[in-house]
């Protein structure tokens, strides 16, 4: 019986030390030690390099290059759908890739309870770079549209002024000023829009550079080539979508030529410059330290409410209340196809990424 005992007694403390073997991944420790080989995983790191500049590159040229083809151009129907697929992949990417790493990230057992487990940081930090686009957007917009308000209706004065030394109130003078003064109005709302458009490409893009730079920076420290090998191909994909949306607001916006390029160049640049960084900070970073983690959750947080509200305000709720969206039933049944398309196409990369 005593033998029996203590065969029982050794048998219990086996099965509570299961729980501890299992739930190794929660520790501190680095994890980057197992499957790693310096040499290999740096050729991984540099095909990233190599493969997110040119998917990025290609995706967010698309919709540049596409307004010389009819089919392609904002006025078109078809630039709807393009730009619905493309929200759809925006909005998957803060709520599906960015929002869960922030929340995973800002309640690690790593970085401790005080404060960060009492309180929902990921949400509010998301919820307040919503109001801070919001403020953005709104505060911007009012401030370009008041100055070209301010130019216009000064224009409109000079004219006035010109018109009455000309020869006052001739009723061919009358017809020419009022029909002036329409164009000066229809060219005000083109303006405005334009205006509107650059604000929303220029936000975005920072929404997207911050959690560009974030992923590429984990991607270059990590010495893991089984992490490394799935990022490679997934990074890929996600940068090319991306690009879509970003070069479909960039179109819109009809920035210089100097300004599109510097824009589309920041974007294509910054992952791979992520990674670069990260190959540089591999030999002290450690992914799983109490800072790295914190900094990493609060901007992907911001990340993900800045691309939420673009998303869901700026593109597709802008797009679905047009009127020409409104009055055409197959244009609105292939928008909402191609953002589920979208958004379904980006869900499904997170399996990887």
């Amino acid at each position: 019986m005593n033998y029996s005992y203590k065969i029982i007694i050794i048998s219990c403390l086996i099965l509570l030390s299961i729980p501890k073997t299992t739930s190794i991944d929660c520790t501190c420790e680095d994890e980057t030690k197992q499957s790693n080989n310096t040499e290999t995983a740096l050729k991984f790191k540099l095909a990233a390099i190599a493969a997110v500049l040119i998917a990025g590159a290609i995706g967010v040229s698309v919709p540049l290059l596409g307004r010389k083809f009819e089919v392609l151009r904002p006025e078109n129907d078809m630039f709807f759908m393009i730009k619905a697929f493309a929200a759809g992949v925006i909005l998957a990417t803060g709520f599906i890739h960015i929002l869960p790493d922030a929340f995973r990230t800002l309640t690690s057992p790593c970085i401790g309870r005080n404060p960060w487990g009492k309180f929902p940081f990921s949400g509010f930090v998301a919820m307040m770079a919503s109001i801070g686009t919001l403020m953005v957007d709104t505060v911007a917009t009012n401030f370009y549209k008041n100055m070209h308000f301010t130019k216009t209706k000064q224009v409109n004065v000079d004219e006035e002024s010109s018109g009455d030394k000309d020869g006052g109130e001739h009723d061919g003078h009358v017809h020419v000023h009022t029909h002036a003064t329409h164009g000066h109005a229809h060219g005000a709302s083109v303006t405005s829009e334009i205006v509107r458009q650059r604000i929303i490409s220029q936000v975005l893009e920072l929404g997207i550079l911050v959690h560009s730079v974030i992923i590429g920076i984990s991607l270059g420290a990590s010495g893991n080539q089984d992490t490394i090998k799935p990022l490679l191909v997934a990074l890929s994909f996600h940068q090319f979508f991306e690009g879509m949306g970003l070069g479909g607001c960039i179109s819109q916006a009809k920035f210089k030529s100097v300004t599109t390029t510097i824009m589309t160049l920041f974007f294509s640049l910054t992952t791979p410059v992520g990674i670069g960084i990260g190959i540089g900070i591999s030999s002290f970073y450690r992914e799983n330290s109490s800072n790295a983690l914190v900094i990493e959750g609060i901007f992907n947080s911001a990340s993900a409410g800045i691309l939420i509200y673009m998303a869901l305000v700026d593109l597709l709720a802008a797009d679905f209340m047009n009127p020409r969206m409104q009055s055409n039933v197959r244009l609105q049944l292939g928008a909402h196809i191609s953002i589920l398309l979208g958004a379904g196409c980006m869900s499904f990369l997170a399996k990887w990424a």
